[in-house]
Order: C-alpha cells, then structure tokens, then sequence
C-alpha cells in the first residue's frame, strides 16, 4: 500500500511538470515571456517538491539505522499525523524499535540476575584485560581478601604478593592452592583461571576458593584413620608385654620371698630384674593408657550443641585453673564483648580445648617477667563468634607453624602432642577452625572460629 501512493504522488507530480512544460513551450513560441517565467518557477518548485517526497522516507529510514547504531530505541516515529505514504514505514520502525527494547530489557534483566548469583555466591571473580585492568569483580573477591576496591589486577602485588605471583604464574587449565595471610586469618585458596575474547579483546578469569576447611578436614580424616590403625595395633603389641611383664614380677617377688632355702641368686641382680621388670610394665601401661585415651577422643562424630553463654564458659575454666596458674604467678585474664556474647557448641568440648590451649600458653610464659595469658570472646562483623587464647610467652618459631597440629608431634619434654590436633579436630566437628599467628619471643594467639 505504501508504494502503491507513492507511485500515485509521483506520478501526479510528474504529470503536473508535463502539463507546466508544455505551458512554458506554448507561450514561448507565442512570445508572451511572463507565463514563461511563472511556469519556469514553479516546475523549479515541483521539482524540488518530488525530490522531497521520493527521499524522505529514505531520510526516515538513514535517521532510524542511525538510532540503531547508537542502540537509541527510545525515538518514536509517528503513525497518526504524518503522510500516509509513510504511515506504515513509520509502524514498522516503531515494531523494530519496541522489539530491540524488550530484547535490550531481557539482556539487562539476565545480566542483573547473573550478577546477583555471582555476588552471592563465595567463590572469589575477577576478571581483567591484557594490560590487567579489572573489568569487573565480585563481593566475595573484595572480601576474602579485604580489598574496598581494584582497578588494575598489579596493584595487587602490593597488597599480597604471593597471590599476584600465583595468579600471574596460573595456567588455564591447571588450578593451583596457595597458602596466604589476609589480616588476622590464614588461608588456603584454590586458584583456576581460563581465558577467552570479547570483541576483539582478550581477558582472564580468574577464580578462587577457600578450602582451607575442606583441606583440614581430608587431612584430619587422613591422619584419624592412620591413628586408629597405629593405636590399634600398639594397644595389641604392648598388651601382651605389660600383661608378661605383670607375671614376671609377681614370680620375682614370690622368689625373693623365699627365705626358708639357700639363696642360689645373687640378691642385687634379682633386686634389678625386678626393677627393670617394673620399669617395662610402668612405660608399657603408660603407653597403653595413652593409646585408649586417643582412641575415645577419636571417636568422638557428633558434638552435642547447646546454647553457651561466653562469659560462663571463661569462668568456669578459670576456676578449674585457678590454683594450678596461681603456682606459677600466671595471670588469667577474660574480656568479652558483648557481655552476653553466645555460642552454640559442645561445653565440654569446648572446656577441654581451652583447657589445653590454656595449658600450652602456661608452658610458654614459664620464666617471663610478667606472664599473663588472655581469654577474648568477640563477635565478629559477620555475626561469627571468635574466641582468643593470647600469651606473652617465647612464641613459636616460624618453621615449626605449621606442624603444630599434627598428631603427635610436640615440643615439649613431657606434652603428648595430642592436645592442638584433637582441638582441630574438636572444632572441625563444629563446622569451625582454629588457627594461630605467633611472633618469637613476643607470645602467640589461637585463634577459634565458629
């Protein structure tokens, strides 16, 4: 319909140039130059009238592919008071344009959602250019790692290296764990990148996640099962020793107490067996009792919650410490903030982890000039409750940081080395962690998360 009036515009136009013509050609000849001019004047007009109307609706159309190109679809053509040549081109500009803008509205509505997963979730995104600006990045990102902001990704270096470095080395394809310090916590994260192209750009993803839990846990199960079987199997080797042992002294003794007939032993060497008989027994009970004492601990699965008020639990240790640090002049402090600061746990899981944290912190302060130990209780700004042990003891070398919560392993003449790892373990079973940050000669703290 609308090239239909527009070859009937255009043919009225020229059939109007026709008859103006054959009018100027008409007076010409007859002399009379006034018509002549008139009719010059206005085929000059009609002329320019039809230029009009044939380009105008290419003018519509170059002004609606210039809206596109500048992805303006908010300009609206107008379908009731315009030429009715051009009332359908101007509706079919309007249909295109309210399709772009649904289309534009769903891109929006599927990119917000997008981002809103990718905020919520907590895997650390960033995401940067060649020349390592930051195109974009998420909460968990900024969090984990307490940065308010990243422009360009080698501005990281700055804040913490060793990550840089482990990102910068990151292959795609090929995660990597790297160990790393941000504040007061330490952490392992899980590095994975891949890189791709956007219009003509090229850019790396970059993805992290904490899995220091996860890893603590597989190396706690780890180190339980190997536990279990080695517990087992010297409960079974020394048994049978302790319980010999056992005999062979009872019929040294029964021997000795025969004095009715002449001695055919030597009285001191008999005195010595015996004794070494003894010896034997004492270490092999001991190394049985402590054995039985690992395996309880190590059956324990599921901790009984109950609601705990802090402040309770930092004075009833205290009171079961009392007379034992006030031998050694060791000072017991607790602050708790709030006052009424709760906690869901195990009470006495969690007396028997603080008792041994306790414990440990009196052997690092024994022979300084003022030995104090702190208890700290404190709400975090994401709600988590955190529980301190703080010392102004020797400290703890730096090598030997991260071996202290391996079963067994200790550094004192007469510690079992079973304390830090069953508090591991203990705060593991409550979906927690506990970690420690110490200085040589300036004192440590243990820190429990829940």
């Amino acid at each position: 319909m609308t090239f239909k009036r527009l070859e009937i515009g255009i043919f009225f136009r020229l059939l109007a140039l026709l008859v103006l013509l054959y009018g100027a050609v008409y007076y010409a000849h007859k002399s009379t130059y006034a018509p002549v001019f008139f009719a010059a004047f206005l085929i000059v007009v009609l002329v320019l009238e039809l230029a009009r109307y044939v380009t105008r609706s290419n003018k519509e159309l170059a002004s609606f592919i210039l809206a596109v190109k500048y992805r303006d679809f908010s300009q609206h053509f107008n379908e009731e008071h315009t030429n009715p040549s051009l009332k359908q081109l101007h509706m079919a500009f309007n249909q295109i344009n309210s399709t772009f803008r649904q289309l534009s509205a769903e891109k929006e509505a599927q990119f917000k959602y997008l981002q809103t997963v990718l905020e919520l979730i907590d895997t650390g995104i960033i995401s940067y250019d060649a020349e390592g600006h930051v195109e974009w990045v998420n909460e968990s990102f900024k969090q984990t790692l307490e940065l308010p902001y990243l422009r360009n990704i080698h501005a990281l270096q700055k804040r913490h290296e060793l990550l840089y470095d482990a990102i910068t080395h990151l292959e795609p394809g090929n995660p990597s764990v790297v160990k790393l310090t941000v504040g007061k916590r330490t952490m392992q994260l899980l590095l994975s990148a891949t890189s791709f192209k956007l219009h003509g750009r090229e850019f790396t993803l970059i993805a992290f996640k904490n899995v220091s839990h996860a890893l603590d846990e597989t190396e706690t199960e780890a180190w339980q099962k190997l536990l279990r079987v080695m517990t087992h199997e010297i409960m079974n080797s020394v048994a049978p020793i302790a319980s010999l042992a056992d005999t062979l002294r009872r019929h040294v003794r029964l021997e000795k107490e025969k004095t009715t007939e002449p001695l055919l032993y030597d009285p001191d060497l008999l005195d010595d067996v015996e004794e070494g008989i003894r010896i034997i027994q004492h270490r092999s009970e001991g190394l049985l009792n402590f054995a039985q004492v690992y395996r309880n601990f190590s059956k324990i699965t599921t901790p009984l919650l109950t609601t705990i008020y802090v402040q309770e639990l930092f004075h009833s240790i205290r009171a079961l410490l009392a007379h034992q640090l006030a031998e050694k002049d060791i000072e017991l402090r607790i602050s708790v903030q709030p006052v009424d600061l709760l906690l869901q746990a195990d009470s006495r899981l969690m007396e028997q982890v603080l008792i041994n944290l306790i414990l440990n912190a009196a052997h690092a302060v024994e022979g300084r000039e003022h030995p104090q130990i702190q208890l700290v209780g404190k709400a975090e700004e994401n709600e988590r409750v955190t529980l301190e042990v703080i010392d102004n003891g020797t400290g703890i070398p730096a090598e030997l940081l991260d071996s202290i919560f391996i079963p067994f392993f200790t550094t004192h003449q007469s510690g079992s080395g079973i304390g830090l790892s069953l508090a591991k373990q203990i705060m593991h079973l409550h979906k927690g962690s506990i970690q420690v940050q110490s200085v040589e000669g300036a004192g440590s703290v243990f820190r429990l998360h829940f």
